[in-house]
């Protein structure tokens, strides 16, 4: 009897385990989800200078992208003494005060929304440390001037072309009778040929001119030494 109730008690443990980690699981899905759809709008802002969806809405992805990206670098996992060392106060506060700073813009989003969107996905890339990654965010953030939001359809982000087909495209155009231009009649190497003459024709020709300008100076010089 005791050896069948730790047997079904090990199995519901078991059960709850496996339950756990698949709902870890899903969760850190629709995070990575999530974090896709956001840098994919911000990149659209980016690139634009405009935005299209409500303002309330975008401001909530900029607020999680901001958060995100703050967490990404080492000053988030320092002790409060290091932190306020580093930064002049700590994590929270840096990371409380920019989202209020975001938030304040009620009727629209702030005018250098194009700059903020292309600091928050490439941040550490561009900036070493926190502090001033800080700085140009906060920057950006006290001014007064707002967007209004775009109304010319929303751009779709057309995918590259598959390298066979951008080939075969390239072709046609580097054919010169499809361009409305003649073949030029004759073997290339007939054509090299003559250009190759004509060149060595030049150079005889300034070797001839150089040679006279020479003897015109040595000239010149033995009359003027003689006198």
């Amino acid at each position: 009897m005791e050896e069948s109730a730790l047997k079904e008690n090990s199995s519901v443990a078991t059960d709850e385990e496996h339950d756990l980690n698949h709902g870890s699981m899903d969760s850190n899905l629709e995070i990575a989800q999530e974090e896709e759809q956001v840098r994919g709008i911000l990149q659209v802002v980016s690139s634009t200078g405009n935005f299209w969806h409500n303002w309330d809405k975008l401001k909530s992805m900029l607020s999680f992208q901001l958060k995100l990206v703050l967490s990404e670098y080492p000053e988030a996992k320092m002790t409060t003494d290091q932190q306020n060392a580093s930064l002049g106060e700590t994590y929270s506060d840096l990371v409380k005060r920019l989202d209020e700073e975001l938030h304040s813009f009620n009727e629209g989003p702030p005018f250098t929304l194009q700059r903020i969107c292309e600091i928050l996905l490439t941040a550490r890339s561009i900036y070493p440390n926190l502090s001033k990654l800080a700085l140009a965010l906060e920057k950006n953030l006290l001014v007064t001037s707002t967007l209004t939001v775009c109304t010319n359809p929303y751009p779709q982000m057309m995918p590259n072309p598959e390298p066979e087909k951008a080939s075969e495209e390239a072709q046609p155009q580097s054919n010169p009778i499809q361009n409305g231009v003649e073949p030029v009649v004759g073997d290339r190497d007939e054509i090299m040929t003559e250009v190759e003459e004509a060149d060595i024709e030049d150079m005889t020709i300034d070797m001839d001119a150089f040679q006279e300008m020479v003897g015109s100076s040595e000239a010149n010089s033995t009359v003027a030494g003689n006198s």
